[in-house]
């Protein structure tokens, strides 16, 4: 736990740096100008200025969470999304004595129930509540080559994705300009919203597919894998054909500048209804990691980059038309879904295929 720790806090204070540094030329390249770009820059650098909180608070959660306690952590993110709702309106309007600070009133929210999310999970290690105790050692390096040696090749799965959303916003900033970014980004952050929602099945399937292995059932953790894919999939399929069904009543939860609700609806209109092979592909990337084969997973994420990001931008170049890099997109993540079950299906953890 000590090795977790210092690689998350080095890896957030890395991060942190990085944002607050080179912001500005990274939001312009991503459509950003003007007011936009100023409000991107004064979120930016408080949720970056924190950002090893973040780091912090999620390693103390997968900490808890591989000795078998889903529980604790979920109240402890529970309680801080609680905590965050009505206290981000309260810092961004202000009330009584509490100044109106704007949008930095967002970011100061997310940083004061982050730090307090990480400190409740870590006192509940230090209190001796956790099978696993923190307490100082001599740093080895052998332990964070072992951390890393999984840790780092998946986060690279997780970085594809980022990747594929923030070039495909540049495309659209270069297409539609602001207004088209923000109905991009709000349509978009639908299907990251998937994440959690896939990561509440992929979470304990890292734990039951890598014990079953361990034990020698690998049919049973084939079909535990096969078993959380498909409810992966229903699940995020339901999410994505109800947004492409009633695109609006999404969109309007964030704004209703005709533009923004026009480019919102085209994207949830062609990438929703494949939402549900993001669902599949990203919850047997989960099991991938239990058994400690990810190559497949992020082969099927570097198909669907290349396929977004290269395809989109060919496709507009060609034919200007924004409805045409959509159906691109939604192309890629049918491409990630299939190929990962269908590896997985085949036997790759085993050496079958």
């Amino acid at each position: 736990m000590l090795h977790a720790i210092v690689i998350n806090i080095a890896l957030g204070v890395l991060t942190g740096g990085l944002f607050l540094a080179f912001g500005t030329p990274l939001y312009r390249a991503l459509g950003g100008s003007g007011g936009s770009l100023d409000a991107a820059l004064v979120y930016s650098n408080i949720i970056f200025a924190g950002i090893p909180l973040t780091w912090l608070m999620n390693a103390f959660a997968s900490v808890i969470r591989g000795t078998g306690n889903m529980l604790v952590p979920s109240l402890a993110i529970c309680v801080s999304v609680a905590l965050l709702v009505p206290l981000s309106p309260l810092l961004i309007f202000g009330l009584g004595p509490i100044p109106a600070l704007g949008i930095a009133g967002g970011g100061v929210a997310v940083v004061l129930t982050t730090g307090l999310t990480a400190a409740l999970l870590g006192l509940y290690i230090l209190a001796g509540r956790s099978i696993v105790r923190l307490k100082a050692a001599r740093l080895r390096g052998e332990f964070f080559v072992d951390i890393l040696r999984v840790g780092a090749v998946a986060a690279i799965s997780t970085l594809q994705t980022t990747l594929t959303v923030a070039l495909t916003t540049a495309l659209v900033g270069h297409a539609a300009g602001p207004d088209g970014v923000a109905g991009y980004g709000t349509g978009s952050r639908l299907e990251y919203l998937l994440i959690p929602v896939v990561f509440g099945l992929g979470g304990p399937m890292v734990a039951l597919v890598g014990t079953n292995i361990g034990a020698g059932q690998n049919a049973r953790a084939l079909r535990i894998a096969l078993t959380g894919g498909g409810l992966a999939f229903a699940i995020s399929e339901i999410i994505g054909l109800t947004a492409a069904t009633f695109p609006v009543a999404w969109l309007g939860l964030f704004g209703d500048d005709p533009a923004m609700l026009a480019t919102g609806a085209d994207y949830l209109r062609m990438v929703g209804p494949t939402y549900g092979f993001f669902g599949l592909g990203l919850s047997l990337y989960f099991a991938s990691q239990g058994a400690g084969r990810l190559f497949w997973p992020l082969a099927g994420g570097m198909l669907r980059l290349f396929i977004a990001v290269v395809g989109g931008w060919a496709a507009y170049a060609l034919t200007g038309s924004l409805r045409l890099v959509f159906a691109t997109l939604a192309a890629a993540l049918v491409v990630y879904g299939v190929v990962v079950a269908g590896a997985v299906a085949r036997g790759v953890w085993f050496g079958k295929a």
